[in-house]
């Protein structure tokens, strides 16, 4: 006889049972690689017990997002666009200063990019937050202090 045994999926009362929050520090990581390991917490792909359709990623605290630091010519080259709705209307605005202006809108737009782009990782990305600084207020949710 052949018995396979079938892999245990979660349920979303399970998920939000489990739900874990990690506090990352960003100093002097890597952007894109730092954002590829936080969309995998947000995701729940590091869990044995992740499940596709559900919401089972774990929540995640992010502080010093101001000392993130990207390589090669980036700081100079990189250029964030947004598009007002009028004529001539596109505003760029380069990595450096963008990174002195919102150091948290850098990291947010790093992680979303690499999320999918469906309802479920729009629910995923609200267990999200940045923080320029070592300060959070978010003491409740009791984040254990993970190193990347």
């Amino acid at each position: 006889m052949n018995h396979k045994q079938k892999t245990p999926l979660m349920t979303k009362k399970q998920a939000e049972q489990t739900r874990k929050w990690y506090l990352l520090d960003a100093s002097g990581k890597t952007l894109g690689r730092f954002a590829a390991e936080v969309a995998k917490i947000l995701r729940g792909k590091h869990r044995p017990d992740y499940t596709p359709s559900v919401d089972c990623g774990d929540g995640v605290v992010i502080v010093n997002a101001e000392k993130i630091q990207v390589t090669g010519m980036k700081g100079a080259r990189k250029i964030y666009k947004s598009y007002t709705g009028y004529i001539g209307g596109l505003r760029e605005v380069p990595y450096n200063t963008m990174i002195a202006r919102r150091p948290e809108y850098v990291l947010m737009h790093a992680i979303k990019g690499m999320m999918p782009k469906t309802r479920l990782a729009g629910q995923q990305v609200k267990k999200l937050r940045i923080f320029k600084g070592a300060e959070h207020d978010l003491a409740a949710q009791q984040p254990t202090p993970v190193n990347i």
